[in-house]
């Protein structure tokens, strides 16, 4: 089927040929065929020159095409030039409004000038004047002054080889301001830890740290989007601070902010994600080593207008503009706030560590690194810990603990019958039989403290041979001993003791009465 022409488009000086051919009795089908336009425009000027009154030779004072124009198209909107022209500020103003739109401002407009603007040219013109009062900035970056990150707005699929379930992985972006150098890599998703690492295996990719970061307003690394004090969460400001650069998000939905790395996304997208279309990933690892060969042909591809691809321009202009990396690599960490319990600890992914005492109802900031758990009051570290599996119950450190509470902090049963053995045999066996004939070793923990803090009150003679007296008797209670020492039993030998005599009471039926 053969291609239909395309119409030629029509000017002011094909409208002049149209008049001249008319008048010299051309019909209107062979001035189409000559012009090479259709019979209905022809017919459409005739129709307005013969509405505007104009004929030809058209009058002298018509010769500029820009009179013409206006003569012919008067009656299609556009207004004499006795028409005042509105006040194209207060309309950008009133857009600003809840509900106003530029019909509702022309029907007004329209209501106190009858003759003026029709609604088409009243858009037209508006939108001319927003493209004088609000043109486009064209950011210069300086060599080393600037690196730009974002996430691109595709995904990539992985497929997990064992449950066959598919995630779509985010493709992060990073790219410098004057060598346009560009780097991409997968991430799970766009939470903290995947942000922070982007951002720094970036700064490692290029080498080197820029004077700031312009970012997007990610929940995960801006705690706050205000455009004069935006508040960083404290992960990402760490990082900032490791690396000695500044944060700069940009404004809410002003994606020209950041101009350049929109670019960048949109060639990943087209030269890195579109030739993997057809591929197929089982891990991050596989689909982020296909992505860094790609990444490298990008940058080694030579840019149009510059001749120079863009590592060839970084070589030249900026890396030597690049602020040297740490000696140390960034660490990792997230902060929390948590409130000091009762017994001087705090929660964290369900596992309690301790704190010094006196914080009992303050809230602290906890920092968690992959290893560490630090705790900070009044930005001083009042704590450190190894971090431990989630549901590790509690980790304590004596010094933690009041005067009163590191007494039984270390008590085991091993330690008590050491410390009973100080006083005698005799003692070290009754606390050694308190607690294994208990059904927990820790029941008899309070008796043989009891025991041990008899010491206190009588000599280590005495409470010695309380204790034989009670084994001897088999009296293995904290009870028993006190009793002995009270009434001096511990004195008179086991053997030799005389038995005392049955009371006469008529409720105690005696001996006599199981003969």
């Amino acid at each position: 089927m053969p291609r239909r022409k395309q119409a030629k488009r029509t000017t002011v000086k094909d409208i002049r040929r149209i008049l001249r051919l008319t008048s010299e009795g051309m019909p209107v089908r062979r001035i189409a065929e000559r012009l090479r336009i259709s019979k209905t425009t022809v017919s459409s000027y005739l129709v307005r020159a013969q509405a505007a009154g104009l004929s030809w030779p058209i009058a002298a004072e018509l010769d500029s095409d820009t009179a013409l124009e206006r003569a012919l198209f008067r009656r299609m909107g556009r207004p004499s030039r006795d028409v005042s022209e509105p006040d194209w500020a207060r309309v950008t103003q009133e857009l600003k409004r809840p509900g106003v739109t530029l019909l509702l401002l022309w029907q007004e407009y329209r209501a106190v000038q009858p003759t003026g603007y029709s609604y088409t040219w009243f858009c037209q013109t508006y939108r001319a004047y927003r493209r004088r009062m609000l043109p486009s900035y064209r950011h210069r970056h300086e060599a080393g002054a600037v690196m730009q990150t974002d996430y691109a707005g595709q995904t990539v699929e992985v497929i997990d080889p064992q449950s066959g379930e598919i995630c779509k992985a985010q493709i992060f972006v990073a790219v410098l301001g004057a060598s346009s150098l560009t780097f991409a890599m997968a991430s799970a998703g766009q939470r903290l830890p995947d942000w922070i690492e982007g951002q720094t295996r970036a700064l490692d990719y290029f080498g080197g740290v820029t004077k700031a970061i312009v970012c997007d307003n990610l929940k995960s690394g801006v705690a706050k989007a205000l455009w004069f004090e935006p508040t960083l969460t404290q992960t990402f400001a760490a990082m900032a601070e490791h690396y000695d650069t500044t944060i700069l998000p940009t404004r809410v939905r002003k994606p020209r902010d950041k101009g350049k790395v929109e670019g960048s996304v949109l060639l990943v997208e087209r030269w890195i994600l579109a030739r993997l279309r057809h591929q197929h990933f089982f891990s991050l690892a596989d689909l982020n080593a296909t992505i860094a060969v790609l990444v490298e042909d990008l940058n080694g591809r030579p840019m149009r207008r510059i001749g120079k691809s863009r590592r060839q321009l970084f070589e030249e202009i900026e890396r030597a503009a690049l602020t040297g990396l740490p000696s140390e690599p960034f660490e990792y960490a997230e902060w929390k706030s948590a409130k000091v319990h009762p017994d001087y600890h705090v929660e964290v992914d369900k596992t309690f560590y301790s704190v010094p005492h006196r914080l009992i109802g303050r809230k602290v900031e906890v920092r968690l690194t992959y290893r560490v758990v630090e705790v900070f009051c009044d930005h001083t570290r009042v704590a450190s810990h190894i971090r431990r599996s989630q549901g590790c119950g509690h980790v304590t450190v004596n010094e933690h603990m009041p005067k009163s509470h590191q007494r039984y902090a270390d008590r085991t049963p091993a330690s008590l019958i050491t410390i009973a053995a100080r006083i005698g045999v005799n003692a070290a066996v009754l606390v050694e039989r308190m607690m294994r004939e208990r059904p927990h070793p820790e029941q008899g923990y309070r008796s043989a403290m009891g025991i041990i803090a008899l010491g206190r009150r009588y000599d280590q003679s005495r409470l010695e041979g309380a204790c034989e007296r009670a084994l001897a008797i088999n009296a293995i209670s904290y009870a028993s001993v006190s009793a002995i020492l009270k009434s001096g039993l511990d004195k008179a030998r086991p053997d030799t003791e005389p038995v005392p005599p049955t009371p006469v009471h008529a409720n105690i039926r005696g001996g006599t009465y199981y003969e």
